[in-house]
């Protein structure tokens, strides 16, 4: 399928998805040698404006955005919109151990939702922030459980941001429908790289989603997988 500039497909698969059973959707952004960020972890911009603009218009049109602890511990990001018109979704961090910082910008109090998965009894969050309970102990959630437990609080359609490990850690467990991978035209040649999922030994086994390509105004590539519906199957 040739590429297109036209993003209103992309959008309406996520506005269109059936109320009846959660949508995730996951992005990533990369360099053109599947970077992520440099040997020194700076990541800041690798994609540009429209990239940007691209992941803004995302949030606007999910119930909520998932990040894990460590990309708000690195990034400290607001996780609001702000490049589009759209409201702001609910903000969800992974964080079970209890390690993301009392005064990150995600958790201000903006008329959005604040969920966190983290043990019952970690102390000091602001008044509004729901503490989703996590085991005592317990590693990592399982992405599925993470999926089903935001569902049956109504947020259904889900934008999986960051970080790279988050995600790889969705696809792997297939919890993911939509992935948009923004490709950068930047060679890093060494650094973080990007997806990282569990070791395959036969090409047959890789995944190929049927994907839409658009080229973004200012000439980030932006492929739009639907990892529900894989080519030759």
């Amino acid at each position: 399928m040739p590429p297109v500039t036209d993003l209103a497909a992309s959008y309406a698969a996520i506005a269109g998805a059936s109320p009846d059973r959660p949508f995730v959707v996951a992005q990533l952004g990369q360099s053109l040698d599947g970077r992520i960020a440099t040997p020194t972890g700076e990541s800041r911009w690798i994609n540009r404006d429209a990239a940007l603009d691209h992941v803004h218009r995302l949030r606007a049109e999910v119930d909520a955005v998932v990040v894990g602890v460590g990309t708000v511990v690195a990034d400290d990001p607001l996780l609001n919109v702000r490049r589009c018109a759209g409201r702001h979704p609910a903000r969800v961090v992974i964080d079970p151990k209890g390690r993301m910082p009392r005064d990150a910008k995600c958790l201000t109090e903006d008329g959005s939702r604040r969920l966190v998965f983290c043990q019952d009894n970690a102390p000091g969050f602001s008044s509004g922030v729901e503490v989703v309970p996590v085991s005592k102990g317990a590693e990592a959630l399982s992405p599925r459980t993470i999926v089903e437990a935001l569902f049956a609080r109504g947020l259904k359609r889900l934008l999986i941001e960051g970080g790279a490990w988050t995600v790889s850690s969705f696809i792997d467990a297939d919890a993911v429908d939509r992935l948009h991978v923004l490709v950068a035209p930047m060679i890093l040649g060494s650094g973080k790289t990007g997806l990282a999922l569990k070791p395959i030994e036969k090409l047959s086994q890789a995944r190929r989603p049927a994907a839409r390509v658009y080229i973004l105004a200012d000439g980030d590539v932006l492929f739009d997988c639907d990892l529900r519906q894989q080519i030759g199957a």
